[in-house]
């Protein structure tokens, strides 16, 4: 199948220690010329994307939070998919003093060993919220939002359908994501959960594998 979109995750995927290198990023232009969508879904806010990585701003669509925020960047249209963190999780877990605490539009995520104390209180407060794991990061968002659900939003957005998309990531938050796409791969450095569960695992590692999966694509 000629597939039309290739989805990618940042941290672990294209991204090499939270940078893109030029090798990868010429592979994704490359891809784009072709007349192919690229999307970006990641667990990053979207403000620490840009600063780490602005280019971010050429793909034709971007999921952050972890499918929490959708953004298409050519038209600098934003839209928050799920409910905004309440103020009383943020301040219960303030008390408790989960450090790092970091908050965006539609999410809050910390780290291991954190996520029990995040459980205990979610519970404590009877809130329709769920964490996702990714590696040792920990993401709260509300019950049904993850990258499946953000990319989902995507596509309608695009006149896509999943069949036509290649969804490739490192960790356990992706799972959801490669399991929509088409077809789904895993670079090198995934977690085993992930490679397990993809039709191709690159031999190459973060963005050296996704260079190895667009030249294998094209």
């Amino acid at each position: 199948m000629s597939y039309k979109a290739l989805a990618t995750d940042y941290d672990g995927t294209i991204a090499t220690e939270g940078k893109v290198s030029e090798t990868t990023y010429s592979a994704l232009k490359h891809w784009q010329q072709t007349g192919r969508s690229l999307i970006l879904v990641t667990g990053r806010r979207l403000d620490n994307l840009y600063d780490v990585f602005p280019q971010a701003k050429s793909f034709d669509c971007i999921v952050a939070e972890n499918g929490a925020l959708l953004s298409l960047p050519i038209i600098g249209e934003e839209k928050l998919l799920g409910s905004p963190p309440p103020n009383s999780l943020i301040e219960a877990l303030q008390q408790r003093q989960v450090e790092p605490l970091r908050v965006g539009r539609g999410i809050i995520s910390t780290e291991i060993p954190h996520d029990t104390t995040v459980i205990e209180v979610i519970k404590e407060l009877g809130l329709a919220w769920q964490i996702s794991y990714n590696k040792g990061a920990v993401m709260l968002l509300p019950e049904g939002v993850d990258k499946d659900f953000g990319l989902r939003t995507a596509l309608n957005e695009m006149n896509l359908s999943p069949d036509e998309v290649v969804a490739v990531g490192d960790g356990e938050n992706d799972l959801p994501l490669l399991k929509l796409g088409g077809l789904s791969v895993s670079v090198n450095n995934a977690v085993p959960v992930l490679k397990e569960a993809s039709d191709w695992v690159m031999t190459k590692s973060c963005g050296d594998g996704v260079v190895e999966l667009i030249e294998k694509l094209l």
